[in-house]
């Protein structure tokens, strides 16, 4: 296990996340702070990043009106951005920091710009799932 991985453990806990499960050999974990609508968003430490990902729907079905629109909204978030899966099948939050400089503030920015993007952006998040 890498000082890395027990940095961003000790960071979460300061920042007053619960952590859902851990893999140490994998050096993962996946997290929830439900009053602030974050869950199973897996945190995973990679070499020299550290990625933060989380699913946000699945799609029905693709449309380009749904694409346009997440890609817009992606101008607007301050650290991260909207993907898709290898399948397409899959939106997700993604972001990536380097470990070795991260500290507490930047891990928590990125969190908080997942928070600030649900709570801003969930009803049309729903609208999307059910297209």
């Amino acid at each position: 296990m890498s000082e890395y991985f027990n940095k961003v453990k000790d960071y979460l806990m300061d920042l007053e996340y619960r952590i859902v499960s851990e893999d140490a050999n994998e050096e993962l974990v996946v997290i929830e702070k439900e009053e602030d609508g974050i869950s199973n968003v897996v945190i995973d430490c990679e070499d020299s990043i550290v990625i933060i990902e989380g699913l946000l729907f699945e799609l029905n079905k693709g449309s380009e009106e749904i694409f346009k629109s997440l890609l817009i909204k992606n101008r607007e978030v301050v650290h991260g951005a909207f993907s898709l899966d290898e399948s397409g099948k899959k939106v997700i939050f993604r972001d990536t920091l380097q470990l070795e400089n991260l500290d507490l503030n930047e891990l928590e920015a990125s969190l908080n710009s997942l928070k600030l993007l649900l709570s801003e952006y969930s009803e049309e998040l729903i609208e999307f799932s059910k297209a």
